[in-house]
């Protein structure tokens, strides 16, 4: 398929399904390996991994990487801007709890419905759009509060909320420069690779940077994990991603992305032993309402 379309059919929301289920997995599979391999140490590893096999599966493909196609400024760009979501997310979580930072991260949604409009006018959303944004966002949080408060957290935007905001900004602002450039045009893996080599080359520095310690004899589960995040995360569900904005509407993509948190707390609750209450549930049920609303025909 080459052609845009102007709404989601069954194969990407099959394919959104699908990498929202992972996302919300991979949440947990991080979590699970803490312990031996700390957090910006382990997208560090998946994003070189996944430099590394993009790289191969290019070339066994004969798709071009390197090519000159006036795409390069707004690749690296993009690619910075991927690179520093993490950052400040990982920053971030240093000074607030995950429940915090994982809501004000999928704030990202409403950015990218304001920003996305003014450059591709396409993408405009009508009301009841909105509301279903509305909607999935309050589900989340509803999911998401009796973290809001743990550990001491108050209602102040502090440090850790506003690297949070930042990084559901950058999320944003990366699918609006994909959208409104060049690389709205080039192929799903030159498009990745601007961003896995930025990010393969921006996070080692800032996992130094906060102290975590680099060693490497762990377990075979930690090994496992770090696999499966490579391989599946940051190369298979991501270049999956990369093909969605190629071919449908950032603004209606976006609306699944609030499905990731609610799926990582069941997958929490199943794998982790973490409570999960009729709150998930429900929020699943109304995030998915608010999916619906987005994504309903005019």
């Amino acid at each position: 398929m080459t052609q845009r379309r102007d709404h989601l059919d069954a194969l990407a929301t099959a394919l959104l399904v699908a990498c929202c289920l992972f996302w919300g997995f991979q949440q947990v599979l991080v979590k699970a390996t803490l312990p031996e391999v700390p957090p910006v140490l382990q997208a560090a590893i998946r994003f070189m991994g996944a430099t590394a096999l993009l790289w191969g599966w290019c070339h066994h493909r004969g798709v071009a990487l390197f090519e000159r196609d006036g795409t390069l400024g707004a690749g690296l760009l993009a690619g910075l801007l991927f690179g520093a979501e993490f950052v400040c997310i990982y920053v971030g979580l240093q000074h607030t709890t995950a429940s915090r930072l994982t809501l004000f991260l999928y704030t990202s949604p409403f950015w990218v419905a304001v920003l996305l409009p003014l450059f591709v006018p396409t993408e405009r959303m009508r009301a009841v759009q909105w509301l279903g944004l509305a909607l999935a966002f309050a589900a989340v949080a509803f999911a998401l509060q009796d973290g809001l408060y743990a550990n001491g957290a108050t209602g102040a935007i502090g440090l850790g909320d506003g690297l949070a905001l930042a990084s559901g900004a950058l999320w944003a602002l990366t699918t609006v420069v994909i959208r409104a450039t060049r690389l709205a045009s080039i192929s799903p893996e030159k498009l990745l690779y601007y961003q896995v080599t930025m990010s393969a080359v921006l996070l080692p520095f800032v996992s130094a940077a906060l102290g975590e310690v680099w060693q490497f004899n762990v377990s075979a589960f930690a090994w496992g994990s770090l696999i499966i995040q490579t391989v599946a995360g940051a190369f298979a569900s991501y270049l999956v991603w990369m093909w969605l904005l190629r071919h449908y509407p950032a603004t209606r993509l976006g609306s699944f992305v609030f499905l990731t948190p609610v799926f990582a707390m069941v997958f929490g609750a199943l794998w982790l032993g973490e409570t999960v209450s009729t709150h998930t549930l429900a929020a699943l049920v109304a995030v998915a309402a608010g999916i619906m609303l987005v994504n309903k025909k005019a």
